[in-house]
């Protein structure tokens, strides 16, 4: 018994052993929740962001302005990671081309599209509404009649038209795969020869075209029932995005449409003659000493360029942002470091790069390999060319015949400094006066970067240096004259 009882009080000496331990050991650890060690801290989940909703008007007949308004919303929806698009319809319809080029901006969104019709979305609002992965409705929404007719609202020639609904057929069935009954429902809406019928039961006759109200589209046929067409009815916006997210349940957004669409259409149509006009301006300003207000000039009539891109939906900022870079390295190459033209091609190119981008239809994250497969750079160059060609014939016509006039006498040939004049070609006995300074020497009055004055025989000229720059007092000689100033180059010393 006592052997037995020492056993056991060793035994429990042994346990009061652990548990003092353990005690220290626990308290050890809340010392270290204390002092701040995060893995005894119960996680508390982050807040969840709420579903970003952008609701894009398309209002009244659709044209290059409603284009203009969705593909801007679409870019900003896939730039920012929108969760939802929702399409805002009351149109009765549009031209067909621009709704081609309104659904294939649409299928590139790669988040939920709506298409809600408040209150119709006929002809060419039905094709958008199909390409949408929902339909709803307003209780007195109608939707349909969508065949393709001539603008003035004709009929399209029999062969065409034929053409033109087959076409959109097998569109609206690509569209439709996986959506129900979507495809034949649409089709019917294009096409009269086309009878709707499910399970027996008609709805459309051959003969007519398709349009369906509210109610209609939300009739259901079938085993299992499904509506024929909408997704659901909703009296307004907030009720449809309440009973899709719930109330409160989502943060949207309204694009709203204004008068810059309409105005960016025509911008968008005078681009190659703005571009032509914008560069001439700046060959002028960076030729002819004096003339900062054209490169001022140049550069608005371009920027009118960049904002018409803007507003269509085409590009945003960073072809502004690439325009000015090349802008400063051609003023860096006159103004300094003149590297044998080596920044002025740099800056010319980034300057022509950065047109060619702001009308061009790039999207967020897209390969510039996708873009071209899709010839969406044919336009652009199309129109940069004809600026080119424009710039380049009008130069040449100022070259060619504008020196002999009274404004190009008085604004570059008798520029002055200190009131001293240099006469002009068009005066009687000036060409030979001037013809009489080639291979005289003289001095830079100004530096020449690459036009300014120089000074001989005490009366100043304009001149300019053919390469590099020469800098103010250098000595120089007269090789040439020409219509636009005497052409110098420096004396070694």
């Amino acid at each position: 018994m006592r052997a037995l009882s020492r056993r056991s009080g060793f035994l429990v000496l042994l346990a009061v052993l652990a548990t003092v331990g353990g005690a220290r050991s626990a308290g050890g650890e809340s010392a270290g929740v204390a002092s701040g060690e995060s893995k005894a801290t119960p996680a508390v989940p982050a807040p969840r962001a709420l579903p970003r909703v952008l609701v894009i008007p398309i209002r009244d007949e659709i044209a290059e302005p409603a284009l203009y308004v969705l593909r801007r919303g679409l870019k900003e929806a896939v730039a920012e990671h929108a969760d939802a698009v929702v399409l805002d319809l009351k149109t009765p319809g549009g031209a067909i081309a621009v709704t081609l080029e309104m659904m294939a901006a649409l299928e590139k969104f790669p988040g939920r599209t709506i298409a809600y019709v408040d209150n119709e979305a006929m002809s060419a609002g039905a094709f958008l509404s199909a390409v949408c992965g929902e339909i709803w409705f307003a209780p007195d929404g109608v939707i349909g009649a969508a065949a393709p007719v001539l603008e003035s609202g004709q009929d399209v020639e029999a062969t065409m038209k034929l053409k033109l609904v087959s076409y959109l057929k097998a569109r609206i069935r690509a569209i439709s795969a996986g959506k129900g009954r979507r495809g034949e429902v649409i089709s019917a809406m294009i096409d009269a020869d086309t009878e709707l019928r499910i399970d027996g039961q008609l709805i459309k006759p051959r003969g007519e075209l398709l349009s369906l109200t509210a109610a209609e589209a939300m009739r259901t046929y079938g085993t299992p029932a499904r509506p024929l067409l909408g997704a659901g009815t909703a009296r307004d916006l907030d009720d449809l995005l309440g009973q899709v997210y719930g109330p409160h349940g989502y943060a949207a957004t309204r694009l709203e449409s204004t008068w810059s669409e309409h105005l960016a259409v025509l911008l968008n149509r005078a681009a190659p003659v703005l571009m032509g006009l914008g560069l001439l301006a700046l060959f002028v300003g960076f030729k002819s000493p004096g003339f900062g207000g054209m490169i001022v000039a140049g550069a608005a009539l371009l920027g009118v360029v960049f904002v018409g891109g803007q507003v269509a939906g085409l590009s945003g900022h960073e072809p502004v942002i690439l325009f000015a870079f090349g802008l400063v390295l051609l003023l860096l190459e006159l103004a300094f470091w003149h590297s044998a033209g080596l920044l002025g091609v740099l800056g010319f190119g980034a300057m022509l790069g950065s047109l060619l981008w702001s009308m061009t239809d790039l999207w967020p994250g897209e390969p510039i390999a996708v873009a071209w497969s899709a010839d969406a750079f044919v336009r652009p160059v199309v129109n940069l060319s004809l600026g080119l060609v424009l710039a380049g014939g009008l130069a040449a016509a100022l070259v060619r015949w504008l020196p002999a006039g009274w404004t190009w006498d008085r604004l570059v040939v008798r520029a002055t400094i200190g009131g001293s004049a240099q006469a002009s070609s068009a005066e009687p006995g000036a060409a030979g006066e001037l013809d009489a300074l080639v291979g005289r020497r003289g001095r830079a009055a100004t530096a020449l970067r690459p036009g300014g004055q120089v000074e001989i025989g005490g009366r100043r000229f304009e001149a300019a240096v053919a390469v590099g720059a020469i800098d103010a007092g250098a000595a120089v000689v007269v090789v040439r004259r020409t219509d636009f100033g005497l052409v110098v180059e420096e004396i070694a010393a």
